[in-house]
């Protein structure tokens, strides 16, 4: 028998994972809130993969309960993920993907466009997916998964704060309100090159967002998670002391 996959956090998203592991052959052991992890790690110290399934909000408590024995074997999934967040925990290598499908309660998944992933269990979540007829592709490098984590932050913050103020989908976003939306992912842009220090290449993650338009271009862009998104990436600026005078006045009239 295969080694078992760990999934911390049982939700729709760990769901869809866990039915991919269980076709390749992998027993399943889920984590959900409140069991001991420490004990959990006794009882399974060598799985093929620990996934760490929870919401971004809860990312950063939850690495800072990894035991020892699972630290060089996990993978990350959360939106809005960046180096520094397993980082700031001594995590040196783990397996990310930067998640392009949707699965809500009641519903099949849905693909935008094919999801990358880079780490030393790539090949497994690739595999996983590949079972459930979800596009998955394998990237390079570090410097490429980076590209494609700010690609899925660019679209996400920016389609959730544009859309506060022009509603409708991301198709609608585009062609009726360009400027609007080149404007806030500029900024959103300029927000995530202070967060990762480093320049990083707005056409082509302009091109990227687009490329997620075609995608779904029926994707509503106010997400239930809009607003805070918005204050967040406030939040963000100030601490860099950026300028990012569209999302401000954005706040002002929709917060």
């Amino acid at each position: 028998m295969r080694k078992p996959v760990i999934i911390i956090g049982i939700g729709e998203m760990a769901g869809v994972f866990a039915r991919g592991f269980l076709r390749c052959g992998h027993p399943v052991y889920p984590i959900t809130r409140g069991m001991d992890l420490a004990a959990a790690a006794q009882q399974t110290p060598e799985p093929a993969l620990v996934l760490v399934a929870v919401g971004e909000n809860d990312l950063d408590q939850t690495l800072t309960q990894i035991p020892e024995v699972w630290r060089d074997r996990l993978g990350l999934l959360q939106n809005e993920l960046l180096p520094q967040a397993w980082q700031s925990h001594h995590l040196t290598a783990p397996t990310v993907i930067s998640v392009w499908f949707e699965k809500k309660r009641g519903q099949d998944v849905k693909v935008l466009i094919s999801s990358p992933v880079y780490g030393p269990c790539a090949q497994l979540l690739a595999a996983a997916l590949g079972t459930l007829a979800i596009p998955c592709h394998i990237v390079a490098t570090a410097d490429e998964m980076l590209y494609e984590l700010v690609r899925k932050n660019v679209y996400i913050v920016a389609t959730n704060v544009a859309g506060q103020e022009a509603g409708g989908t991301v198709s609608e976003l585009w062609h009726q309100n360009e400027t609007l939306a080149r404007t806030v992912a500029n900024e959103i842009i300029a927000v995530q090159q202070c967060l990762v220090q480093q320049e990083l290449p707005r056409n082509r993650l302009i091109e990227g967002m687009l490329e997620a338009f075609a995608g779904d271009p029926d994707h509503t862009c106010m997400g239930r998670s809009a607003s805070a998104r918005l204050e967040r990436a406030i939040r963000q600026a100030d601490a860099a002391q950026l300028a990012v005078p569209s999302l401000k006045r954005i706040a002002a009239s929709c917060l």
